[in-house]
């Protein structure tokens, strides 16, 4: 079912979903404020954008022009019709592609930041794969994996950019590995609990593009307090 909803704390901003297809979780709120932006930002890549909720939050943070790209015809149809309700559209491009075939076909050195919301988990056996094409595609590693995401960040970004994905804290050695691989230096990770009694169950981390070695570990942050409510600093992303 589509529906429309605000964007919690953010004001006069509105996105569309569908529960048969995409919903944004805290996941897509953390990473545009977590990835570092400057006043030199000037082109950012969405990569599997969903309904675009990434891009819609970062025209808060940055006049930078912002691509976003969904390889799911009705996941896109959402962003598209969500970025025109918000009137972004002269600041986020919408495509509908394969970010495999987007970035041969696209320049070297385009971007000067990558963000990912990629799938967390790994095809085998014994994977339990929900019934929804769109929720398989979204989760698991069959259209994009970490070497391939690594692989096209290394040439779509510029000398020195950055990359900023969320994930799980159990894949952290598989992202390290994999961006050393395609040369991008891991910058900055933060860990996110649910609660103070309970394990990080997400992770943010950030590297440069050539990068010098240098790793920040920023304090934990955490999402709720016992009685389920958000923290005060996750409120203050949603003010």
């Amino acid at each position: 079912m589509e529906t429309i909803n605000d964007i919690l704390g953010y004001k006069n901003l509105k996105i569309y979903q569908n529960s048969d297809m995409f919903q944004f979780s805290l996941d897509s709120v953390l990473l545009p404020n977590f990835i570092t932006i400057n006043k030199n930002t000037k082109k950012i890549l969405d990569i599997g954008t969903g309904n675009a909720i990434i891009p819609i939050i970062l025209t808060t943070k940055t006049d930078a022009e912002i691509t976003a790209i969904e390889i799911q015809k009705d996941v896109f149809e959402l962003a598209k019709k969500s970025i025109k309700l918000n009137f972004l559209d002269s600041q986020i491009k919408v495509l509908h592609n394969d970010i495999n075939q987007y970035y041969l076909e696209c320049n070297s050195e385009e971007y000067d930041i990558i963000t990912c919301n990629p799938p967390y988990f790994k095809v085998n056996e014994t994977s339990k794969l929900n019934d929804s094409e769109y929720k398989i595609i979204a989760r698991h590693e069959i259209k994009l994996d970490l070497e391939r995401l690594m692989k096209i960040s290394s040439k779509l970004l510029k000398n020195k950019g950055i990359i900023g994905i969320v994930h799980r804290p159990d894949r952290l050695i598989d992202i390290i590995m994999t961006m050393k691989k395609y040369n991008i230096e891991p910058k900055k990770i933060r860990f996110v609990y649910p609660k103070k009694t309970k394990e990080a169950n997400i992770l943010l981390i950030e590297g440069k593009k050539n990068g010098n070695p240098g790793l920040k570990i920023l304090r934990p942050l955490y999402s709720h307090l016992d009685n389920g409510n958000y923290t005060l600093e996750i409120q203050k992303y949603f003010e």
